[in-house]
């Protein structure tokens, strides 16, 4: 095989998944998915709300379910599971056996549990069990529509909340100081989170979210020194796994919501295993400091 048919091989493997409707709708979405957790998720990781951006779509997933089986929005079912997962945490937050944190352990695990036996039972239409693995490829255009007004949302609040967050996230004191309420910036954080899950769910499923909102962060994290550029690099991380994982699913034929969220978490493992190759390589350049004795 020459050079010019092994090149026009390789392009008609990247130009011609695209010809389809379902993979523009999927590709669009992906989009969206990007400029979301790209953003989004460089506040999660700064703020340290891995854990709340992994355990909010467990905490909403009974809901999600129970809309999508009364034919009722999702936005309105991601609220009402919210809602019974903080009322949850209240009451069992009062046993004197159990701090905070295992408190709310176990009621997002209940939650989960609750919303994977709703979603996997016999009785349940097949199409529910979606929203726990995804469905990138079979989105319509109004799903595309609901997910592109959702990010508009969250966007448009990061836009507005940016100095509140900058100043809560990186100097809460200072804010604190200047007349801020860092629960109330904190409080909006994890609303938007609840918010991108939205986006999130109908795409790559409950299980992927978290990959979605935290991978492409903690990516750009390693890469970048300063705010602007790393959020660019989360959201370029973000759609470039999001076409890889795409195109992955069209040629190998693997679930195209797992694929993505797989070359998410590898993109992230690469350059993490490099940053600590290249950090270990430094340090043994730089050898072991003198200390002064006597």
């Amino acid at each position: 095989m020459t050079d010019a048919v092994l090149l026009a091989s390789i392009l008609d493997g990247l130009i011609d998944p695209w010809r389809s409707g379902i993979m523009q709708r999927a590709l669009l979405e992906v989009v969206l998915l990007g400029a979301t957790g790209g953003l989004l998720g460089c506040w999660i990781v700064w703020g340290g709300l891995s854990y709340s951006a992994e355990a909010l779509p467990h905490a909403m997933f009974p809901g999600l379910v129970g809309a999508a089986l009364l034919g009722l929005p999702l936005v309105l079912g991601g609220a009402v599971g919210l809602l019974a997962a903080a009322l949850l945490i209240a009451a069992v937050s009062r046993v004197p056996s159990l701090d905070r944190d295992t408190s709310i352990s176990v009621v997002f695990t209940s939650m989960f549990g609750l919303g994977t036996l709703m979603a996997l039972s016999p009785d349940t239409p097949t199409g529910v069990t979606e929203l726990l693995f995804g469905d990138v490829l079979g989105l319509t255009n109004g799903d595309v529509a609901v997910a592109a007004a959702l990010t508009a949302v969250v966007l448009l609040a990061l836009r507005v909340l940016h100095p509140r967050l900058l100043a809560t996230t990186f100097d809460r004191d200072g804010a604190r100081s200047a007349g801020l309420r860092p629960g109330v910036t904190d409080v909006a954080l994890v609303v938007l989170i609840a918010v991108a899950t939205l986006v999130c769910v109908q795409a790559l499923g409950n299980l992927f979210v978290a990959a979605t909102l935290v991978a492409p962060a903690a990516t750009a994290r390693l890469l970048g020194r300063r705010l602007g550029p790393t959020m660019g690099i989360a959201v370029g991380v973000a759609l470039l796994s999001g076409v890889g994982g795409l195109l992955l699913s069209y040629h190998a034929g693997t679930a195209a919501g797992a694929s993505i969220a797989g070359v998410t978490v590898a993109v992230y493992l690469v350059v993490a295993s490099a940053a600590g190759v290249r950090g270990a390589v430094v340090g043994r350049a730089r050898g072991p400091r003198r200390t002064r004795t006597g």
